[in-house]
């Protein structure tokens, strides 16, 4: 166990924007939050997945929604601290420790604000070792894990209480709430005990962001290349560098969605690329040919500083690195590949692992 103070949470804002692969909602929002409430009560403790009783009970706190949205409705903090006690007055359970439901993005700092205003715990670990636009797209549902009972809470003061027969039925649900309710609400979901979130979740994701974090911020201060310094570290591939020179983009059925196009620069000068997302980046052709889909991450990082550009953020004019970053082993086995593979997504493309797919 240890605690999580301002700097710390700082780096993981900064990693867990490589891990959004360009979607989870942006961080930076989640970390005011955060942030706030570290000042309020204090730094949070973070625990390996491995100290946690077996017996004890374990919830998710997310955002759910358009990132989009978020840009221009900040979420509130009392949201995320009262989905957890609504789940605990719904279950008649006490959740001693909280997760994240995906290391990328808004998600991987949000529930800060809920461990630091509830005084538990955050566990290192989440559901993906990324983001994903969908929440039946977790670790826990390739081993049977329930999305319910669920607790959603919206700024209007709507509390929905939320058991389902599937985890795909939760999201369709959910999904419909939260576009009724103006896109942005916070959720307390997937409750497990200790001894299932030992075997179901990505463990050290947490500290796999704050380590992304330093890295680039490490690389800056020495100015080297933090593109160069994430492959490394990752084991990524550079898929393009390019300018950003259209944005196809629209908040749709409670998602972000839409196209970035590029064109080349350096030795990729007089090539195109299309990177294409549906709140997360899921897939990238160059030249008309697949070089990386879901469920490896692809993130758009800003040439020279490094910082790692969402999918509501990109825009005309940016100079930018397209990098594929492996994704966790589960998602590369026939069961990932069918849950969170690009025909899951509506994208006639065969999945392959992004170092091979680019070469």
């Amino acid at each position: 166990m240890r605690l999580i103070d301002e700097s710390a949470l700082a780096d993981i804002t900064l990693g867990s924007t490589v891990l959004g692969s360009g979607g989870g909602g942006d961080p930076y929002i989640g970390m005011l939050l955060a942030r706030e409430a570290i000042r309020r009560h204090g730094p949070v403790p973070l625990v390996d997945v491995e100290e946690v009783p077996d017996d004890a009970n374990v919830a998710f706190i997310a955002g759910l929604g358009a990132p989009g949205v978020l840009i221009e409705k900040l979420p509130r903090a009392d949201e995320y601290v009262r989905v957890l006690r609504e789940l605990e007055r719904f279950t008649g359970r006490t959740y001693g420790y909280v997760c994240a439901a995906e290391a990328g993005g808004l998600n991987a700092v949000t529930p800060f604000t809920t461990a630091a205003a509830a005084g538990v715990p955050i566990v290192d670990a989440d559901g993906m070792g990324r983001a994903f636009p969908e929440l039946q797209l977790v670790t826990p549902t390739l081993y049977g894990g329930r999305a319910t009972p669920m607790v959603m809470a919206d700024e209007h003061g709507n509390i929905m209480y939320l058991t389902s027969a599937t985890n795909a039925w939760s999201e369709a649900y959910a999904r419909a709430a939260v576009v009724a309710s103006g896109a942005n609400a916070a959720t307390a979901l997937y409750p497990m005990t200790g001894a299932e979130a030992k075997e179901r979740l990505v463990h050290g994701a947490i500290s796999l962001a704050e380590d992304l974090g330093r890295t680039i911020r490490e690389a800056r201060a020495a100015h080297t290349s933090p593109v160069a310094a994430v492959l490394a570290k990752q084991r990524g591939v550079l898929l393009f560098t390019g300018k950003v020179e259209e944005v196809e983009r629209r908040n749709e059925r409670g998602w972000t969605i839409g196209k970035a196009h590029l064109s080349g620069l350096d030795e990729y000068r007089g090539r195109r690329m299309t990177v294409h997302f549906q709140n997360e980046n899921l897939a990238a052709e160059r030249d008309g040919q697949v070089v990386a889909t879901s469920p490896d991450l692809i993130m758009s990082m800003e040439i020279d500083t490094g910082e790692p550009i969402p999918a509501e953020e990109i825009r005309y004019g940016y100079r930018v690195a397209v990098v594929g970053l492996p994704c966790d082993p589960r998602w590369r086995t026939e069961a990932g590949i069918e849950l969170a593979g690009p025909r899951h997504f509506g994208y006639d493309m065969e999945y392959r692992p992004v170092e091979e797919m680019s070469r």
